[in-house]
Order: C-alpha cells, then sequence, then structure tokens
C-alpha cells in the first residue's frame, strides 16, 4: 500500500517539479483560510483562558464558583459574519474566489469583509509554491512550507495583540531541531547552539534595556521566536536576522512617527520583523552570513 501510494502521489511530484510546485501551492491556498481562523481565534481563545482563570481565582477567595465558559476553539463555533452573525457556509469559504464573487461583502448584510482575508489565503500559497520551487519536493522543502506558513502567522497576531503565542513558538523550536537531527538544514549541533543562542541574546538585550530605562523593550514571545529561528537555521544566522529585523524595524518605526505622528511611546511588535528576517535568512542566509563573516 505505501509503494502504491509512492508512486502515485509522491513519486510524479518528485519527477515533475512545476507539478509539485501547482499542487502544493494549491494546497497552501487552501491551509491560508485554516491560518485566517488561527490568526482571529488563538488569541482570543488565550484572553477567554486567562479571564477564566482570574475569575476561578477570584471565586475560590469568595467561595463562589464560575461557570465554564462557552466553547470557542479553531473549530467551534462556526464562522460567522462579525456584523450580522449569518453562518459562512462551504460556498462562501472558498479561498480567494468566495471574496472576489462576492466582492467583498457578507452576503446576508452586505457589511466589508476585510481584503486580508484573501490576502493571507494568496501569500500562503506564494510562500507554499516558493518553499517547493526553492528547496524540492522533499523533506526540506515541506519543512521551509511549515516554517513559512508558522512565520505569517506569527507576524500577523503579533501585529494585532502583541502577542507570540507559545503554543506556536515552542513546538516551531521543537520542529526545527527535529528537522535537523538528521543535518536538515544545519548540523543538529549548530541547531541546538542556536536555539540557545537565539533566546539568550534577546533575554540579555531584555534586562540590560530594563536595568537602564526601567522598562520593558519586548515580550518574552520573541525570545522564543528568534529561538526557534536559531533551532532551525543555526547560530550564524542568528546575527543577520537580529540586523535585519533590527534594521527594518527601526526605519518602519520611524516613518511611523514622522509620517503617522505616532507617539514613541506606542509600543511596537517585533515578532513581524523576526519572521520576515527568518524568510530571508531561509532563503539568503550564506549571503547574508557572508556580510558579518561567520
Amino acid at each position: 500500500m505505501i509503494d502504491a501510494l509512492y508512486s502515485s502521489l509522491i513519486q510524479p511530484l518528485q519527477q515533475n517539479p512545476a507539478l509539485a510546485i501547482g499542487v502544493m501551492s494549491l494546497i497552501g491556498l487552501l491551509v491560508g483560510s485554516f491560518l485566517n481562523v488561527v490568526i482571529y481565534r488563538l488569541p482570543r481563545m488565550m484572553e477567554i483562558e486567562w479571564a477564566h482563570e482570574a475569575a476561578l481565582a477570584a471565586a475560590q477567595a469568595s467561595g463562589q464558583t464560575v461557570p465554564d465558559p462557552e466553547p470557542f476553539n479553531l473549530i467551534r463555533p462556526r464562522s460567522r459574519c462579525g456584523h450580522c452573525g449569518h453562518g459562512i457556509t462551504a460556498r462562501e469559504n472558498i479561498p480567494v474566489l468566495s471574496w472576489l464573487i462576492q466582492r467583498g461583502k457578507c452576503t446576508a448584510c452586505g457589511t466589508g469583509i476585510s481584503v486580508r482575508y484573501p490576502l493571507v489565503e494568496g501569500i500562503s500559497a506564494l510562500l507554499s509554491g516558493l518553499a517547493i520551487a526553492h528547496f524540492g519536493f522533499n523533506a526540506a522543502g515541506l519543512g521551509a512550507m511549515i516554517l513559512s506558513l508558522a512565520l505569517l502567522v506569527l507576524a500577523l497576531i503579533d501585529f494585532d495583540t502583541q502577542l507570540l503565542p507559545d503554543s506556536l513558538t515552542l513546538p516551531l523550536l521543537w520542529l526545527g531541531l527535529l528537522f535537523n537531527l538528521s543535518g536538515g538544514y544545519v548540523p543538529i549541533s549548530t541547531a541546538v547552539i542556536g536555539a540557545m543562542a537565539g533566546y539568550l541574546t534577546l533575554w540579555s538585550v531584555y534586562w540590560l534595556f530594563k536595568l537602564i530605562t526601567g522598562k520593558e523593550g519586548m515580550g518574552y514571545g520573541d525570545f522564543k521566536l528568534l529561538a526557534a529561528l536559531g533551532a532551525w537555521f543555526g547560530w550564524q544566522a542568528l546575527p543577520g536576522i537580529i540586523f535585519l529585523s533590527a534594521l527594518v524595524g527601526a526605519v518602519l518605526g520611524i516613518l511611523l512617527i514622522v509620517l503617522a505622528r505616532r507617539g514613541r511611546e506606542v509600543p511596537m511588535p517585533f515578532g513581524p520583523y523576526l519572521a520576515g528576517a527568518g524568510l530571508i535568512s531561509m532563503y539568503y542566509g550564506p549571503a547574508v552570513a557572508a556580510l558579518f563573516r561567520l
């Protein structure tokens, strides 16, 4: 059965790069629809859990009981229009195409649907196809596809909420070490050192900044995300990732202050810049590392 599956599905994709890119891009497009759910719901699931834990602690102190919250996860309840509550049907949930057919509006109430939904789906397809085109239809290509989509989700969650959930960053770290057990991207020793150095680097910056200013300059999620990138690409990639993310963050921060008149005290998420630098490192890591003579 395994041989039949290999010869009928996997082997044709390995022998035909264009077919592999097309198929995996389509899969990325379909997965992108689910990623929209994760981006929207995961932070709210965390908030509900935190609020419930706080209510339980307060209730225990006063001897009262707290009812369990209504189920809210990545599956339940069914996706609905945020304005009128119309349940999204299968026909209305076709990636990109449904949004175009509906002209970006809810079929029930006509309220506009954010263009970000089809953009996430399209970018997911693009990232998936790019990973397979660069690495091929193999373990390295599939790993690059998984990492790319995970970084997309983390970047948008952090942009929206300034949260980098442990439920995403920590599995990403372990998955990077797993892919490198047999030297998938870098030797496992380099990956382990990369994970440790990635975490400790930003952890040190965090505490140094806090000791000097008395303020918190970043969150612990940033440490874990850089540790995950170190686990995937090794410690040699870290200087380039940090430099690129800091450079882009500084430029955009200055532009927001000057053009959008955003106050300096308004916090900016660092995760999107780390994620973007991680993607660049995936494809141009040796060239970036060469700039630092590593």
